[in-house]
């Protein structure tokens, strides 16, 4: 068998059983699933900076892109194994098996990882090595130099059209099961607030389809909403567990916020505020009897995910809450439906644990959560900053005055003054829009008399404290970036 029929049966019996793999996991736990499994555990190990690089240059990309990649270095393995097992079967058959080892074991590597996380890779792996079995097995012709290229391409044109028979099979699982949790989902009736809190400008909020999304789940988790329930545990002296509809039943709070990600560079898109409607954290963690010690919050997610968050911050009067809505809505799926963690001005690998599964209260040494054992900051208050919306960078505009706008935040402290200057000129103080409370970014304006030629627009905030943001740029590892937001523009 030439090089390239070897190469084609490694690729479509490879094709065949990551489909099949996939498809059982779309039935069972998606996160099992080979190219997921090993997809986070990709990123569990990869360094710090190359994660920072890639959130920055790919965006809500990055995880696409990532499974892209896997699934080339699989092809390129399944290749490869097909072309040196054309004379061997048997050492093409180990490609397949090894591949279904390394999606097994990074299953069972998962936070979250059970036993039968397993089946869906060797599965898949042992319907790979017999299709790849099947398809070398072609006899040459008498000559020992041509393969029978009919009963070669039949065969394979056979294990190919399985593997989009298995693929459309885990699609059509996949939009069934999420088709039910969209319709758990719709079916939640959320109370009203006990306590509403203040007006807000609905032009103050991010609609929930624009809210930028950032975590490290390559597929959203499923939670069963009937069967859902949250543990708090730890050094308290009275263990709790809440249903979904217990925590309904409790006197809810709605509060607008701001959220910002530790990733955001300096004038980045990874913030957005929400109205955020939720059962307030200190008070039902004091019910409990926090134990002299405690220092720590440690959230878990479904999916294993681990934030953890200081219980001196969660009990100094800040509105942390339980969040269970989302600018009027139940939350969506990917933002952490049923329940999720909301903790005001601390960053949001601190303090706001999607799918939320678990709260222990614990102490510092006892515990790393995943981004602080990775050298990223245990304690995260939310940095002064302020960005350019408008105009955006590079725009040509017509001379004359020029609205100049964006937004500025600081979290539990508030926006004292927010300055713009054009070129090398002077600061000019900019209007600020009211806000609702110390917890939301604030909207900012300035008028500029724009003239003809390339101009420069820089930012920068002042906080209720005084302090002014820092001009001094750096990069968001270990507690978030620095730096004034400056932008260029042409006017005509």
């Amino acid at each position: 068998m030439r090089p390239l029929a070897g190469a084609v049966a490694g690729l479509v019996s490879a094709g065949f059983g990551v489909a099949v793999a996939e498809v059982l996991a779309a039935a069972t736990r998606p996160a099992a699933g080979p190219l997921v499994a090993v997809g986070g555990a990709v990123i569990d190990a990869t360094p710090t900076a190359v994660k920072e690089f890639a959130v920055r240059e790919l965006g809500t990309n990055d995880k696409p892109v990532l499974l892209g990649v896997i699934a080339l270095v699989v092809a390129a393995l399944a290749a490869a194994a097909g072309i040196a097992g054309r004379r061997r079967r048997l050492v093409a058959v180990a490609g397949p098996a090894l591949l279904g080892l390394a999606g097994a074991g990074a299953a069972l590597s998962r936070p979250a990882a059970q036993p039968y996380d397993v089946v869906p890779s060797l599965v898949g792996a042992a319907l790979a090595g017999l299709a790849l079995w099947w398809l070398l097995r072609t006899k040459p012709d008498p000559s020992g130099v041509r393969v029978d290229r009919r009963g070669f391409l039949r065969a394979a044109a056979l294990v190919a059209g399985g593997a989009v028979v298995a693929s459309g099979g885990a699609v059509a699982v996949r939009r069934s099961v999420g088709g039910a949790r969209a319709r758990a989902r719709a079916s939640v009736r959320l109370p009203a607030a006990a306590d509403p809190g203040p007006p807000v400008n609905a032009g103050l909020l991010t609609p929930n389809k624009d809210f930028y999304r950032v975590d490290t789940a390559l597929t959203v988790p499923r939670v069963d909403l009937d069967g859902w329930s949250l543990r708090v545990h730890g050094m308290v002296d009275r263990e709790l567990r809440v249903s979904f509809e217990d925590l309904l039943d409790m006197p809810l709070i709605e509060r607008p916020i701001t959220m910002t990600c530790v990733s955001n560079e300096v004038g980045g898109p990874y913030m957005g505020t929400a109205k955020w409607l939720g059962v307030p954290l200190a008070p039902l963690l004091r019910s409990l009897g926090i134990e002299s010690g405690a220092q720590q919050v440690v959230a878990r997610s479904v999916e294993g995910m681990t934030i953890g968050t200081p219980v001196a911050t969660l009990l100094d009067g800040r509105d942390a809450m339980l969040a269970v809505g989302m600018n009027g809505e139940p939350l969506p799926l990917e933002h952490g439906f049923p329940v999720r963690m909301v903790t005001p001005g601390i960053y949001g690998y601190a303090g706001s644990c999607k799918w939320l599964d678990s709260l222990e209260l614990t102490t510092f040494d006892q515990f790393d959560p995943y981004w602080v054992s990775r050298g990223w900051a245990a304690e995260a208050p939310v940095k002064t900053g302020s960005r350019v919306d408008r105009p955006k960078p590079f725009t040509r505009l017509d001379a004359g005055v020029v609205t100049v706008a964006g937004v500025a935040w600081a979290q539990r402290r508030g926006i004292k003054t927010v300055e713009v200057r054009i070129d090398d000129g002077e600061w000019a103080t900019a209007e600020l829009l009211p806000v609702p409370s110390v917890d939301t970014w604030v909207q900012w304006r300035y008028s500029w008399r724009a003239t003809p030629g390339p101009h420069s627009i820089a930012v920068r905030a002042t906080d209720e404290t005084g302090a002014v943001q820092i001009q001094d740029r750096a990069t968001p590892f270990p507690s978030g970036a620095t730096g004034w937001h400056t932008i260029s523009v042409t006017v005509a």
